[in-house]
């Protein structure tokens, strides 16, 4: 089997998206080979003719309300009742060149807020300068946390989310979330990672795209 490959498919796409990977693939074949788990949280796997296999995940891969009724297992229209059914997603895009935050709904933005701010990269030197250095790093990153922390909560406040999507640095996200200005937001469902560039307002308008999209791994024969 090939290295496993994964793309974002909007909703409204994914029927065409299976009817062409049956066609490429020499039609579909029966399957039984996704675990309990992976079905439980709204998982569709397909299985090609020819041995190419793509799993299909749900935004949240938490099944929502729709995914997973189906007798034998959620269908490709669960699937998309699932990534359509999703609430106010609230975004958190976080890195060291700076932030972007805002709220979306079907795939557009309601509401944003974008900032940089600088955070040193590592060194390698070291001594006394470098913990001087790291000081100052960790002051900057928590000065990025704290600011993307306060808009977020501002904006999350207007327009309460149902479900988060974080990105770009897993740390520093993590530290954005942690702030206690987000403290009521944490007990969301999250959204799977998202890894962007440096936060932009054009890479948080793809965020609201990708943050309703079913992830699709793919593994060729």
């Amino acid at each position: 089997m090939g290295s496993p490959r994964q793309v974002l498919v909007s909703p409204e796409r994914l029927p065409g998206w299976v009817e062409r990977f049956s066609a490429g693939n020499g039609g579909l074949a029966p399957t039984d080979g996704l675990d309990d788990d992976a079905r439980s949280r709204g998982a569709l796997m397909l299985r090609g003719a020819n041995g190419c296999v793509a799993v299909l995940h749900p935004p949240g891969e938490s099944g929502g309300e729709s995914a997973g009724d189906s007798p034998g297992g959620p269908t490709v229209d669960d699937l998309v009742a699932a990534a359509t059914s999703q609430r106010l997603i609230g975004l958190l895009l976080v890195r060291r060149g700076g932030y972007a935050v805002g709220v979306a709904e079907h795939g557009k933005l309601v509401a944003s807020k974008t900032g940089t701010k600088y955070v040193q990269s590592r060194t390698a030197a070291g001594g006394w300068s470098q913990q001087r250095f790291a000081r100052r790093r960790a002051n900057q990153a928590a000065g990025l946390a704290d600011a993307a922390a306060v808009h977020a909560a501002r904006l999350f406040a207007e327009h309460s989310p149902g479900s988060l999507q974080l990105g770009g640095d897993r740390p520093l996200a993590s530290e954005t979330l942690a702030n206690p200005v987000l403290r009521s937001y944490r007990a969301l469902p999250q959204l799977a990672f998202l890894v962007v560039p440096d936060p932009r307002l054009d890479i948080l308008k793809q965020a609201a795209i990708d943050a309703r999209s079913i992830r699709i791994t793919i593994t060729d024969p």
